[in-house]
Order: structure tokens, then sequence, then C-alpha cells
């Protein structure tokens, strides 16, 4: 089966740096609708710029997978010990968890700054909850092996977690990304004076250089507009299934309590039933010792006569 073209794009675009991703997402969707497909062309319009925490991950994915190797591999092991009920085993990778964690988290914001991106207390906070999420839960674990997070991970401590919405393209939740080498920074060198050149028309591109920098902001206010719609509609959807959720138990209480009703009411049906009974049973006994009592008469009668003869 032929891959998907759009998970071919999202592992090329989320591997980029932060400040290309929307003029690289742009001309991705642009060649798209030109080679005569708009829907995909559509669709690579509708990936999310991930978070910087998320980017961070990513970029440990890409170039530093032996780490993260690790990080998942140790989280297997983690949730195998916790499955087992291995305390012993569970006290040392969580140990080890701890140290892994604070290791790779350093690890990634020293990647970052190689790449030219600052990364700060809280992004680095978002980075460590991140690998701690992908340790004690496999779904995360799957997300974060994909190198397509949008947002950062955290572990609920409830169930599974829910990554659908922290992943570029769920289809890719599993899949592990390319491996890349680090991009080689620019450095500064000596240039040999070119001879003068006719003047541009300074007009000219001064306007373009105003019409490339509007464009720029009202890309950058699209790409805003459309991160917090995504928030909310992620919002909106954990919103439903809670609802949902608190519908269903609401209807499943209503059946219990209509069958704790029901349990009542045979209950006592049963009770009248038996007191009617006991009653009919006491009358028993009465007649039965009323005749016990005429037969022990008849009996000191017949023993009395039997004396005299």
């Amino acid at each position: 089966m032929a891959p998907d073209p759009l998970l071919t794009i999202a592992e090329e675009l989320y591997g980029v740096l932060p400040g290309e991703f929307t003029g690289t997402r742009n001309q991705w969707a642009k060649q798209a609708k030109a080679d005569g497909d708009p829907d995909l062309s559509k669709r690579v319009t509708e990936l999310r710029k991930p978070s910087v925490a998320a980017w961070v991950v990513n970029m440990m994915m890409r170039h530093q997978g032996e780490q993260m190797g690790q990080v998942l591999d140790l989280g297997a092991s983690l949730r195998q010990a916790q499955t087992d009920l291995d305390g012993d085993a569970l006290r040392e990778l969580t140990r080890q968890r701890r140290q892994l964690t604070t290791a790779v988290t350093h690890e990634a914001r020293t990647l970052a700054g190689q790449l030219g991106q600052k990364v700060t207390e809280s992004v680095a906070d978002q980075v460590q909850d991140t690998l701690h999420a992908a340790m004690v839960d496999e779904q995360a674990a799957a997300a974060v092996r994909s190198g397509l997070l949008v947002s950062p991970l955290a572990a609920t401590g409830v169930g599974s977690a829910d990554v659908v919405d922290a992943v570029a393209v769920p289809g890719a939740i599993g899949m592990t990304p390319r491996p890349r080498a680090m991009p080689e920074r620019k450095r500064a060198g000596l240039s040999v004076v070119p001879d003068p050149e006719p003047a541009p028309d300074e007009e000219k591109r001064a306007r373009e250089a105003e019409q490339k920098a509007a464009r720029q902001r009202a890309e950058q206010e699209v790409d805003r507009a459309r991160e917090a719609a995504d928030e909310a509609q992620r919002k909106l959807r954990k919103a439903k299934k809670r609802v949902s959720k608190v519908q269903a138990r609401t209807l499943q209480a209503a059946e219990e309590l209509e069958e704790a009703r029901r349990r009542v009411a045979e209950l006592e049906h049963e009770l009248e039933t038996l007191d009617d009974d006991a009653v009919a049973a006491d009358e028993r006994k009465d007649r039965a010792a009323q005749r016990y009592a005429e037969t022990q008469e008849q009996l000191e009668q017949a023993r009395s006569a039997l004396a005299d003869l």
C-alpha cells in the first residue's frame, strides 16, 4: 500500500526549525495544489504549528533517537513491573526514570540551543512532563515516537492518555521518524566586497519588503488563530466526552434506582405474604395445642378407667 502523502510531508515539515514552519507548510500546500491535489493541499494547510516543547521533543526523536529509545524502553519496563506488581523492580525503575528524564531534558535544552531555539524553564518542565508521560503511558509513548507532536503531554494517572489531539497526523502514532543529522550553523566569515553595481529601485524594494513583512505577520496571525481554534476544538471534544460519560452514568444510575425500587416492592410483597403465613401458622399452632390438651385429657380418663378395673 502506498504511503499517505500527508505523512510524508508531515515528517519533513515537523523536522524544520520553528521559524521555518509556516513558510515550509505553505510551500508544500502550494505544491500539492499545483500537482492537482486540492484535498492534500487543504490537509497540509491544516497542519498545526508545534509548541516549543513539542518541537523540542520532535527534534530529540530525530537527532537523539538513541537516547529517546532508552526513555521509551525504560518506560516499557516500568509499565511491565507495574503489571507484574514487582515492588523491587518498580522502585529501581522509578529511580532510573527520574534520573533519565532529568538527563534527557537537559540534553534536549542543549540540542534546542544548538539549533538556535532558546528553551525557558517552563518549556523544559513541559518537555520533562512529556517524557514522563511517555514512560508511564503506552499511548503517550507511541505519540512521542511519531515525532509529530504539536503539544506537550502530561500523565493523568487515570486510564490511558488521550493523545490523538496532540499529534499532527493521528495515523502516525507509533511510527518512528527518519533520523536527521544536525544542520550546520551559519558561521560568519570574510567575504570579498564586490564591485559596485547599479543601485536597485529603492522604492520597489521597500514596497516588496513591506509586503513580505505584512504577509509574514498575517501568516503568524493565521497560525495563532488556528492554534486557538484547535485548542478550543480540543476542549470542546473533551467537554462533549465528559457530558456523554455523565449522561451514560445518569442513565445507569436511573436503571439501578428503578431496579432497587422493584426489588423493594418485591420484598414488601414477600413481607406481607410472610406476615399472613405467620398469622395462619399461629392459628394452626393454637388448634394443635388445643387438640393436644384434649387428647391428654382423654388419655388420663382412659388410664383412670383402666385402673378401676
